[in-house]
């Protein structure tokens, strides 16, 4: 598994209907021709997505807004509860390398039936995406062939944009296996496209708490997902909680999630483990850091929670920086700390990060729709909702609730 591994949480599901099967996929010759005729007689004129967004705000009057056309900003069509497909396109489409490598011919299909290559699929999407046509597009092949690569997402119900994401990134890895790229100093078995771009390495310390031997395994991951302060996270206070003085509550900040992640956790004496220097089953803390930072981090605030019985989703307001230094969370300077060195006052520029593109789920548990901020350029963003591609301020983005935050590394992105 890629993706970041956290405690229980409940992804957001609406209308279940029965999965269809890759099989009956395949065998549905008309499939594509029937989809395409369905959507432009039904999804053009937006008829599902107001009565997706009436299920949000069914009484509140949405303001109109401008459409705005530039190339590489292009509207998608919501074929049925699939904005949270439509959101993870516009951003993976504006990730400069993706562009550069999709646009230029560089895959080389080894696939025996190419038509279900999602890699061939993804080169026809940039290129619609960047042809500068102006009606929006309608991805009905590529929902065609995750129903097939990912068969847990068949269906017109409602999926999570975060396992979307992952499944996307999975299937677009498997698919491009052959499409080596040089990369100096690469340590990954794989130098695909996919782990060049979004592969980092969590580093996973056990301390043990009597001979205080560790034992270190690193993963690698897509994403970081990482719990959001409550009443319910020990050792943190609620984000609506009144300070002393009767002023407003402390911000709780995407780096105060950060530092949460990396604490070092007290595992109890539940949850003991066999020590390979004392031999023995002991109580120990575990510790987890950044070994390797990818070229674009994704994090993934768990707003969907699975208590017991109770399902619910947080809608606590977490800021997050345009600009991101992701130094404090790396192995390196936990080591450098640990043997009392001093860390050094200039930040690498591998290490910074800037804010590229934010992921907004609208609604509740039961009923929401996913949209997406993503910036063109320096200080230029846009609002994604389907169909509709908006300007958007940074007032806009910076009060979003945000729920899946994209940052690119800054050395790469000036390149």
């Amino acid at each position: 598994m890629r993706g970041t591994q956290g405690a229980q949480e409940m992804k957001p599901e609406l209308w279940p209907e029965p999965k269809p099967t890759s099989e009956n996929l395949t065998r549905d010759a008309s499939y594509q021709q029937l989809m395409a005729s369905e959507v432009e007689e039904n999804q053009l004129t937006c008829e599902s997505k107001d009565q997706e967004t009436s299920l949000v705000k069914p009484k509140k009057k949405r303001r109109k807004k401008t459409m705005y056309y530039t190339v590489g900003f292009r509207g998608l069509i919501n074929l049925g509860n699939t904005c949270f497909m439509n959101c993870i396109v516009q951003v993976l489409t504006h990730i400069p390398l993706l562009k550069e490598f999709f646009l230029s011919n560089k895959h080389k299909c080894m696939m025996t039936s190419p038509s279900l290559c999602l890699v061939c699929e993804m080169s026809l999407l940039f290129q619609a995406m960047y042809s500068g046509n102006q009606s929006p597009h309608i991805p009905y092949k590529l929902l065609h062939l995750i129903w097939i690569h990912a068969e847990h997402l068949a269906g017109y119900r409602q999926q999570d944009a975060q396992e979307f994401l992952i499944a996307i990134l999975d299937v677009l890895h498997r698919h491009s296996r052959d499409d080596g790229i040089d990369q100096e100093g690469n340590s990954n078995c794989c130098n695909c496209i996919i782990d060049h771009i979004f592969t980092g390495s969590l580093q996973s310390d056990l301390t043990c708490q009597v001979c205080h031997g560790v034992s270190t395994t690193i993963d690698p991951c897509w994403d970081i997902s990482l719990d959001l302060p409550g009443p319910y996270t020990p050792g943190r206070a609620s984000s609506s909680t009144s300070s002393r003085d009767g002023q407003k509550p402390r911000v709780i900040s995407l780096t105060d999630c950060l530092k949460w992640f990396t604490r070092p956790e007290d595992l109890g004496s539940s949850a003991k483990i066999k020590c390979s220097q004392c031999q023995s089953y002991q109580e120990s803390t575990k510790q987890l850091t950044m070994k390797k930072l990818p070229i674009v981090a994704c994090f993934h605030l768990k707003r969907f929670e699975h208590l017991g019985k109770q399902r619910r989703k947080i809608n606590s307001f977490i800021s997050f920086p345009l600009e991101l230094d992701m130094t404090p969370f790396l192995a390196s300077t936990k080591e450098s700390i640990m043997k009392g060195q001093p860390l050094t006052e200039c930040v690498p520029s591998e290490n910074k990060y800037s804010l590229f593109a934010v992921i907004n789920h609208h609604g509740t548990l039961e009923s929401g729709h996913y949209t997406s901020f993503v910036r063109q350029e320096k200080d230029q963003w846009f609002s994604c909702d389907d169909a509709v591609v908006t300007k958007a301020t940074m007032e806009e983005l910076l009060n979003s609730e945000g729920y899946l935050l994209f940052y690119h590394r800054q050395d790469i992105e000036k390149e």
